[in-house]
């Protein structure tokens, strides 16, 4: 294989994120820009495997930036954990004489780009990209503040009706196994607490937060996977020893996914999408591409891949005084 990189592939897998499709935009013609073939690999690692690989132009990322989810589609692959299955990705990318690969995703993506490159030698980066900011070598990941400020928005419109009729809502947030979309929406919503995956809060923490505050309509934020529970069996939970309000449930769920990126998803994941190019011209493989303290830089794999990444204890702190 040339040491000098002439064709690049990119792919979206995993969850979708918005801005996935400014990151594909900015790959696309960051390549370009830099006299580089380009391919779209539809439907990430199953498309590899099925030879979904199509060239791409400056114009085939027009009017794109804009629109939430990938164009290039996201799947599942269970073939592609296969020895078998790689190696048919591998084939169809080099029967095209792509040399190098871009993905943007989680650490799934991650995992598979590793392995990849492991066994094939081929040059590969890695863009962050998913709502859940849970990925450590970055301040923040694509997606995360376009999913913030739709939970907001959210919370905004539900504490409209907790306040017309003295009820206490419990406002379940995407995040998976982390807390960041939920710490962050509920101090800016104005909740009363957030309940947090890297924290465990009992039903009776809870409801003395509730009994301290005085307030007669109240929102508790959840973000999904936590250890205390979901929305729906912790307002059961308070349900049961305080009958005072009247408790409602709402899940957000993939509401949070969709949608035009914000202007700040946008221009982080353009950086991103050509920090990318630019490391593989510069001969940075199996990494990750973040931004640290405003600046670009590149994580080895073996840090960031099935690793969380810690809420900031700042966060909790003013979270805390905010409650009262």
């Amino acid at each position: 294989m040339s040491t000098e990189i002439k064709k690049i592939a990119v792919f979206t897998s995993g969850g979708d994120a918005p801005g996935m499709n400014a990151a594909i935009r900015a790959v696309v013609r960051a390549s370009i820009y830099y006299d580089k073939e380009v391919f779209a690999v539809y439907r990430g690692y199953e498309g590899m495997i099925d030879n979904d690989i199509v060239p791409l132009d400056a114009r085939s990322v027009g009017n794109i930036i804009q629109r939430g989810g990938t164009i290039l589609k996201s799947a599942r692959s269970k073939e592609f954990r296969t020895p078998e299955g790689r190696k048919q990705a591998y084939d169809n990318l080099r029967a095209r004489g792509i040399d190098a690969l871009v993905g943007i995703g989680g650490d799934g993506t991650f995992t598979g780009l590793h392995k990849f490159y492991e066994e094939f030698n081929m040059p590969v980066i890695c863009i962050p990209g998913t709502i859940d900011n849970d990925l450590p070598g970055t301040d923040y990941t694509i997606g995360y503040d376009t999913a913030t400020n739709t939970a907001v928005e959210a919370i905004d419109k539900i504490r409209d009706t907790a306040l017309s009729h003295n009820r206490l809502f419990f406002i379940e947030v995407m995040g998976r196994d982390s807390g960041y979309i939920a710490i962050n929406s509920g101090i800016a919503g104005g909740a009363i607490a957030a309940i947090i995956p890297e924290e465990k809060m009992t039903t009776d923490e809870l409801i003395a937060m509730l009994d301290k505050s005085d307030k007669r309509s109240s929102l508790v934020i959840v973000a999904e996977g936590g250890k205390s529970g979901s929305a729906i069996e912790i307002a059961k939970q308070v349900n049961e020893k305080f009958s005072y309000y009247d408790t409602k449930v709402t899940i957000l769920g993939h509401l949070q996914r969709g949608g035009s990126p914000s202007y700040f998803d946008r221009v982080l994941a353009s950086k991103m999408g050509i920090a990318a190019i630019e490391g593989l011209i510069q001969g940075k493989t199996d990494v990750m591409v973040g931004v640290r303290d405003k600046t670009m830089v590149y994580n080895d794999f073996k840090t960031t891949m099935n690793k969380d990444r810690e809420i900031e204890p700042e966060l909790l702190r003013i979270a805390k005084i905010l409650s009262i």
